[in-house]
C-alpha cells in the first residue's frame, strides 16, 4: 500500500481541523496523534503532505490568515479610524467568545509554552500578528492624511496600541473571560482612539 495521502483527502477541511487542534492546545500541546485523528489521516500522510509538525502549523496558519484576512479587509474599510478600531475590537469580542470556535486567538494560543525545537513558532505567530498591525497602520496613516486623525496622532503607535489590546483580549478569552468583559475592554480602547480623532466641529 502506498503511504501517500488518500484520494478523498480534502486539504482545506483537514487544515481547518488541524487549526482547531493547534488553537485549543497550542503548538507544544498538540500531539501528532491528536492532529492526525482530527484530520482523518495517518502520520505518514501528514509527513508526506506537510513535512513535519511545524510545516503543518505553517499551513494551518496560512489558512487562518486567509480567513482572517477577509475579515481584516472589512475592518479597515470602515469610514473612520474610530470605526476601524470599534469594528475590529468589538468583532474580536464576538469572535473570541463564539462557542463555535475555541476561545481566544490562534495567533496567541498557538505559541504559548513552546520549548526546545519549537523556538521558531512564536516568531512565526508574531510575524502573522504584525501583518494585521501593518494593515492598521496603513489605514491610520490614510486617516491622518484625510484629516480624520489629529495632526499630533501617531498612526504607527495607534496601530500598535490597537493590536496590543487585541492580543490582550485573546489572552483574556482563552482564560475564560466572557463576551461582556471583552466588550468593556474594547469600549475603553475605542474611546482612546476617538481621543486621537480630529475635532470636526470647528
Amino acid at each position: 500500500m502506498g503511504m501517500g495521502r488518500p484520494r478523498e483527502f480534502d486539504a482545506e477541511m483537514a487544515l481547518d481541523q488541524a487549526m482547531e487542534v493547534f488553537w485549543r492546545h497550542g503548538y507544544e500541546g498538540a500531539t501528532i496523534a491528536q492532529l492526525t485523528e482530527a484530520m482523518g489521516i495517518n502520520p505518514p500522510s501528514l509527513y508526506a503532505c506537510f513535512g513535519n509538525k511545524e510545516g503543518l502549523l505553517k499551513a494551518a496558519l496560512d489558512r487562518y490568515t486567509k480567513l482572517r484576512g477577509a475579515w481584516m479587509d472589512e475592518v479597515v474599510a470602515a469610514p473612520t479610524a474610530r470605526a476601524v478600531a470599534e469594528r475590529m475590537l468589538m468583532g474580536i469580542a464576538e469572535k473570541q467568545t463564539d462557542p463555535a470556535n475555541p476561545p481566544g486567538c490562534l495567533l496567541v494560543q498557538g505559541g504559548i509554552a513552546c520549548g526546545t525545537g519549537s523556538e521558531n513558532v512564536p516568531f512565526e505567530l508574531a510575524a502573522r500578528r504584525a501583518q494585521n498591525e501593518d494593515q492598521l497602520r496603513d489605514r491610520f496613516v490614510r486617516a491622518k492624511a484625510e484629516g480624520d486623525l489629529k495632526e499630533s496622532a501617531d498612526p504607527a503607535a495607534l496601530a500598535r496600541y490597537v493590536s496590543a489590546v487585541s492580543v490582550g483580549m485573546g489572552v483574556m478569552a482563552s482564560s475564560g473571560a466572557d463576551r461582556e468583559a471583552l466588550r468593556q475592554v474594547a469600549s475603553v480602547a475605542v474611546q482612546a482612539v476617538e481621543a486621537q480623532s480630529a475635532d470636526r466641529s470647528e
